[in-house]
C-alpha cells in the first residue's frame, strides 16, 4: 500500500490509549465532535462537543472499530445506543492525569469557500465581543472595614490556580 492509500492511524491509537487507560486504572474519555453522522444524546452536547466515558464500567458492547466506536451508555438513567465517525473523535484522555492524546481534524485542508465562511463568521463573533461591555463589581465580605474599604488582613494563601495544558 502507497501513504495516500493506507488507513488512518486513528483507530489504532484510540485502542492503544483505550488499553493504557484500563490498565492503569484510569477511566477513559473521549472528546467528540458532534454533526450529522453523530449518535449521541443531543440534550447533553455543548458547543458542537461531547465528551464520553468510555470505560468498560460505563459502556456496554463497547467497540472501537476502524470507522465507528459504538457501545450503550446510561444517560439519565435511560440505556442509549451512541455511534461516533472514529474521524470526529478529537481526543481520548485519562480523567484522573489528563494524559492522553489530541487529535487533528481528518479534513485539516478547506475549500476556499468554507474557510471564508469560518473567517466571516470568527469576525462576526469578535465584533460582537467588542460591543459587549463588562463591568467588574466586588462583592462585600465581612472582614471589610465600615466605610467599605479593602479588607484589612489579607486572605488566606491557599496556593496559585494552575492551568494544566492537554494537548
Amino acid at each position: 500500500m502507497t501513504a495516500p492509500e493506507a488507513t488512518s492511524t486513528r483507530p489504532y491509537l484510540l485502542r492503544a490509549l483505550m488499553e493504557w487507560c484500563t490498565d492503569n486504572g484510569f477511566t477513559p474519555h473521549i472528546a467528540v465532535r458532534v454533526d450529522r453522522n453523530t449518535q449521541v444524546p443531543m440534550e447533553f452536547v455543548r458547543d458542537g462537543q461531547i465528551v464520553l466515558n468510555i470505560s468498560y464500567d460505563a459502556t456496554s458492547g463497547l467497540l472501537i472499530g476502524n470507522d465507528y466506536v459504538q457501545f450503550t451508555a446510561r444517560f439519565g438513567g435511560q440505556p442509549r445506543e451512541i455511534m461516533v465517525p472514529v474521524v470526529n473523535v478529537m481526543a481520548i484522555y485519562a480523567r484522573e492525569t489528563g494524559q492522553g492524546m489530541a487529535f487533528p481534524p481528518e479534513d485539516e485542508e478547506l475549500e476556499e469557500g468554507a474557510e471564508s465562511e469560518e473567517l466571516e463568521a470568527a469576525l462576526d463573533v469578535e465584533e460582537a465581543a467588542e460591543d459587549r461591555v463588562v463591568q467588574l463589581v466586588t462583592a462585600k465580605t465581612e472582614e471589610e472595614g465600615p466605610d467599605g474599604d479593602q479588607p484589612r488582613t489579607p486572605p488566606p494563601a491557599g496556593g496559585r490556580p494552575a492551568l494544566k495544558r492537554v494537548k
